[in-house]
């Protein structure tokens, strides 16, 4: 499992699951899922801007923005599905804020490393790498 070059506020955020018994770690995951930033207006009013993430069963769309070197993520993922909704919210709020270096520097194994793997489906942890490639590859081409 990789942990280096884990920017700060993901790393506190896999600390945060790391630090608490396993069967504890699905409702810190279902709190993410209740904290997924609303989208900005612009973005709502731009669907046509969302990537649909295709490994997430659930409709998971992603928008990401960089302006002055700075990575903004934008997600949408349904209430009914708040495991997916609580991958997206670690994101968002992990990754909105860093550098383009930075998220682009972020493991592709992060996912695997917030100690979930026994908790939730390797479906829905492949969801949530599918969101993070798709994230670098937007950084990337935003850049």
């Amino acid at each position: 499992m990789s942990t280096t070059h884990v920017p700060d506020p993901l790393a506190e955020i896999r600390d945060d699951f790391l630090e608490l018994p396993e069967d504890e770690r699905l409702q810190l995951l279902l709190e993410f899922s209740n904290e997924l930033p609303e989208v900005s207006e612009e973005v709502a009013n731009h669907p046509e801007m969302y990537e649909r993430v295709a490994e997430c069963q659930s409709p998971v769309y992603i928008y990401v923005e960089v302006h002055d070197d700075v990575v903004t993520m934008h997600a949408t993922a349904p209430a009914e599905a708040p495991t997916t909704r609580g991958f997206a919210s670690i994101l968002v709020q992990g990754i909105s804020g860093l550098t383009a270096d930075e998220v682009l520097a972020i493991p592709d194994d992060y996912p695997q490393s917030i100690g979930l793997t026994r908790a939730v489906s390797p479906l829905r942890i492949g969801g949530m790498t599918g969101m993070l490639m798709r994230v670098k590859r937007q950084v990337t081409q935003k850049r």
